[in-house]
Order: structure tokens, then C-alpha cells, then sequence
């Protein structure tokens, strides 16, 4: 099978080393990449990546015939125009989320799509970066919890201003908050759900805190349904400085059998001893449920976990399926 090469123009956020890396651990070569490094970067990038040269000019990457794949985490509203020039040069595009910013351009990228044939992906980093989300997929579809029945997704986010360029405050070159942010919610709801589209009931957005910047939107939610499942979502750039990490995001999925919670983001700077006793805590009432039928596990059902911990060691990913027990679901609650 023939080795993917790949590069990538456009680096105006982190999320570019995630998507590098993901196509790295697939077996892809990175040769190449365009783009004006952010001061924010932890490392120059050549440093990062040595084995992929620096082009001044985007068209060296484009018309470069062995290139398969673009890669892009550009400024969120040039990164759809970029995707339809990348496919009408015969190449497939992968996008940082948001891909597209706008209907109209929704509907010129399915267009040149269809007429190109290529493949046009975005890639949402709290799914396919994130491993408990990957195991809560994977227990969901085998049953663990039955059917979907709603999903609660919380994604707060520190503003970190000093270090934003002006187009983060601009509302149509972010595309605003429900767009930018609740993206990964929404693909998150689309996957769980099994579903390729869902009814958008209400959505609300504000500007609370922020009033030097009034097309910023610091704070959002909405919530999505299909004919079997809900979903809620709320989003804000309201995580307080003193968190050790950007945002303490939760995800919760209510099965027709069970319920699983997931807090995906890494607790740095939090000692080991803290974070058992906050999964102590998660596991009380299913712990409780097994003293009272003497530890039997067939009558409290299955108590799945999954705890992965970060290659550094300085937290944890995780989900969590909780069963409810035959006893319970067959007589009256105790």
C-alpha cells in the first residue's frame, strides 16, 4: 500500500500538531508546510517536525504532484476556501475544526466535493484525540447502556487573552462560538446518536463579559434532537485562570440501561492521591448497590471502567458505563 505524504498550509492554532501527529501515527510522511508560526507555540516548528521543509509559497505544496494530503489549522473562515482549492489541485483536505464557517460556504465546499470526488475531513480533537471518547463510542455500540436516550455536553474554555490575535475576536472570521467550540459537541451528539443529521430546537448566544470585544461570544448553548435521542450543549470562555488546565469539559450520556460520564480533559499539577478520591466518589452509588447484594456482580450488573493515564503521567482520560442492576430495574428503588 502506497505511503500517504502529506503537508500542511495554514498554522494559526495548536490544534496543527494534533492533526500532524494523528496522521504521523497512521503511517504518513510529513513533508512539507506554509504558514506564519504563533508566538504561543511551545517550540519552533521546524524543531517539532525536522523532517518536513518550510515553503514561502502555498502553490509549491498544491502543485506538487506527490503531496496526497493538505492539512490546515488556518484562520476558521479561510480554512473552507483553502479546502476547495486544495481538492480542484486533485488533493484531499483535512481541516481543524471549525472547517466551514458559513451555509454558503457549506454549500461551495459539497459542490466542488462532488465534482472533485476528494475527500473533504475535519478533524474534531475531543473525539478522535481523546481516547475515553473513543471507549464511550465503543461501549455505547456494544450495548452497555443500552439505547441513547439524551447526551449532555459541556465544554468550557479559558479565553487566555493576551495570547489572540484580532481575527479571534471578529465574528465572521471565527464563526462564532456555537460554531467554533460546540462543533465538537455536535459531532460528539451525530456519533453517539448514529445519526447524520439532527433537529435544531433552540440555541442562544451572549456576549456576558467581554463588552470591548462585542462581536466576541463568550457564552453559548443549544439543543439538538432526533427522533430517538436529545442532546444538550452549553460552551463559554469562562474557565478561570487558576484551573490547571483550559477547561474542564464533561460529557454525559443517558442510556435506556445505564448512564456514562466522561471528563476527557487532563488535571495537571493535580496529585495522584486527589484524583482517586474524586473517582472514589464517582462510583459510590454503584459500589453502594454491590454491598447491598454482598459484592454478587451478576445481580449489580456490569460496572465498566476504563482510566487511561496520559504518557507524561500528569492526569488522566477517561469513561465510565454504569449498568443499572437487574435488582434494581425488577422491584422497587431502596
Amino acid at each position: 500500500m502506497k505511503q500517504v505524504r502529506f503537508a500542511a498550509i495554514g498554522l494559526d492554532h495548536f490544534h496543527i500538531y494534533g492533526q500532524i501527529d494523528l496522521m504521523l501515527r497512521a503511517g504518513a510522511e510529513f513533508v512539507a508546510y506554509c504558514g506564519t508560526e504563533q508566538k504561543f507555540f511551545p517550540k519552533p516548528f521546524a524543531e517539532v517536525y525536522p523532517q518536513a521543509r518550510r515553503v514561502d509559497d502555498k502553490r509549491r505544496i498544491l502543485e506538487d504532484g506527490s503531496i496526497d494530503l493538505v492539512l490546515s489549522a488556518a484562520i476558521n473562515n479561510e480554512r473552507a476556501p483553502l479546502g476547495i482549492e486544495v481538492m480542484r489541485h486533485g488533493k484531499d483536505f483535512m481541516a481543524d475544526k471549525p472547517g466551514i464557517t458559513s451555509l454558503a460556504q457549506l454549500a461551495e465546499v459539497r459542490k466542488v466535493q462532488a465534482e472533485t470526488k476528494r475527500i473533504y475531513s475535519i478533524c474534531y480533537s475531543e473525539h478522535f484525540e481523546t481516547r475515553s471518547t473513543v471507549k464511550a463510542g465503543e461501549l455505547l455500540h456494544a450495548g452497555a447502556i443500552g439505547k441513547l436516550v439524551n447526551s449532555v455536553g459541556l465544554g468550557p474554555h479559558r479565553l487566555n487573552r493576551p495570547r489572540r490575535t484580532d481575527w479571534f475576536f471578529q465574528r465572521e472570521k471565527y464563526g462564532g462560538i456555537l460554531t467554533d467550540i460546540a462543533s465538537h459537541q455536535c459531532e460528539q451528539f451525530l456519533f453517539f446518536a448514529d445519526r447524520l443529521d439532527a433537529e435544531l430546537v433552540t440555541a442562544t448566544v451572549a456576549n456576558r463579559a467581554n463588552p470591548e470585544t462585542p462581536e466576541f461570544q463568550d457564552f453559548g448553548e443549544m439543543l439538538l434532537r432526533t427522533p430517538d435521542a436529545t442532546g444538550y450543549i452549553r460552551v463559554d470562555w469562562f474557565t478561570p485562570d487558576g484551573l490547571p488546565t483550559w477547561g474542564d469539559g464533561r460529557l454525559t450520556l443517558i442510556g435506556t440501561e445505564g448512564y456514562m460520564e466522561l471528563r476527557p480533559c487532563r488535571q495537571e499539577g493535580r496529585p495522584a492521591h486527589r484524583l482517586r478520591r474524586r473517582r472514589a466518589a464517582l462510583w459510590t452509588p454503584a459500589r453502594r448497590r454491590c454491598r447491598r447484594s454482598h459484592r454478587d456482580r451478576h445481580a449489580a450488573g456490569a460496572l465498566l471502567r476504563r482510566r487511561r493515564a496520559c504518557p507524561d503521567g500528569a492526569g488522566e482520560s477517561r469513561a465510565v458505563a454504569v449498568r443499572t442492576p437487574t435488582w434494581q430495574r425488577s422491584g422497587p428503588s431502596r
